[in-house]
This record gives structure tokens, sequence and C-alpha cells, in this order.
């Protein structure tokens, strides 16, 4: 699978990499991306960088990694290259931000992206999780996920596999409140067992 990657931060270079591993094409975006030419030469062929507007246009599925405040530039600069492609939203606003805390995130970021198959997911742990997750070490890591298309989120899900942790589809958009800020699930960072417990899912969810 071909994947864009917006935000160069720990989150996105983390998930990028164990991306590469299971053997998908991803592209990660910055301002400079000539400062990555060391990180893509070492990730292999599989991996390069690129400008955001790149990065939107190059694959059916994006990661954005950014901060919150960057949501509605990118909805707007790049609506043409995101519409209908699966937007995989992992930016989490400021806790000054009410309007997104009192909506709920996933629906506060599906109109700020307008027209995208969005999914909540890699929101709500920490990128050294997801590093410890993927490389064996411990128990797996399970991430939360929310979105309202059907297709979208099974690609999420595989997507949360493929980067060493255990998927856990919580519901459609509005539910994904339980794992934005001051939730349940918000960095709980841990095993599947325990994180539905904390979010009250039936073992068979």
């Amino acid at each position: 699978m071909k994947i864009g990657i917006i935000g160069a931060g720990w989150l996105g270079g983390t998930v990028e990499r164990q991306w590469v591993k299971a053997g998908h094409e991803v592209m990660f975006s910055s301002r400079h991306p000539e400062r990555f030419a060391s990180l893509t030469r070492e990730l292999g062929p599989h991996a390069s960088a690129g400008t955001v507007a790149e990065a939107a246009a190059f694959g059916p599925v994006v990661l954005i990694a950014t901060p919150y405040a960057a949501l509605p530039a990118i909805g707007r600069d790049h609506a043409e290259a995101l519409h209908g492609k699966i937007v995989l939203d992992a930016a989490n606003p400021s806790p000054s931000a009410r309007d997104a805390e009192r909506e709920g995130v996933g629906l506060t970021s599906t109109r700020l992206l307008p027209g995208t198959r969005l999914v909540r997911v890699f929101s709500a742990v920490d990128a050294s999780a997801i590093e410890a997750s993927g490389t064996g070490g411990g128990k797996r890591l399970a991430v939360p996920l929310a979105g309202d298309d059907r297709e979208a989120v099974e690609t999420a899900v595989q997507l949360v596999r493929d980067a060493g942790c255990e998927p856990l589809v919580v519901g459609d958009l509005a539910s994904a409140r339980s794992f934005q800020r001051r939730g349940p699930g918000f960095r709980a960072n841990t095993s599947l067992p325990r994180l539905r417990h904390l979010l009250g899912l039936p073992d068979d969810a």
C-alpha cells in the first residue's frame, strides 16, 4: 500500500518505520524534505520524503500526525488531493480547544477535513509505546480507533497490526470521545484486555 504521512515528528516517523518493515511504500512530508535524505536511505527503497502536497497526493491512505492547529489549513489547501482518501487522524487538540472537546475530536476533525474517509487512530498512544510494541520486546500495545466508513476502518485495523500493535475498534467517530484527551482511553498505553476494561467494552467487542 502507498501511504503518505503529513507530519515528520516522532509519531509519524515511528509508524513509518514499522510500515516500511511491513512492505508498504511510505512518503513522509516536511517543509524541508531534503533534510531527511539519510533517513530514507536507511529505511530503503520503500521510504521517501516529500512536501506536504506530495504526501497528500502519494497514495490512497494518508496519516496526519501534525499539531491539531494545522488541520484547517491542511483541509483547505489539500482538499482536492485528500478527497475520497482514507485519512488516519492522529492529531490532538490542545487542552484549551474547548470546541473540539465539546463536539468530540472525531466529529471536529471530519468537519475540518471534508470529503475524507476519516479514522481516528494512533491519537491516544505514545510513539515510544508503539516502538516498544513493534520491536516485540514486550506486550503488544492496544490502539483504539474509530470511524464511520467501514472500509476505512478495516484498512486502519490492518495498518495498526502492520505497525506491530493490536487494534481495538471502539465504534463510530462520535465514540472517539472515549479516547480523546480526558477520556479513559487517552494515553493508556496498555494491553488489549486492559483497554477493553477501561473503555467498558466486552471481551468479544
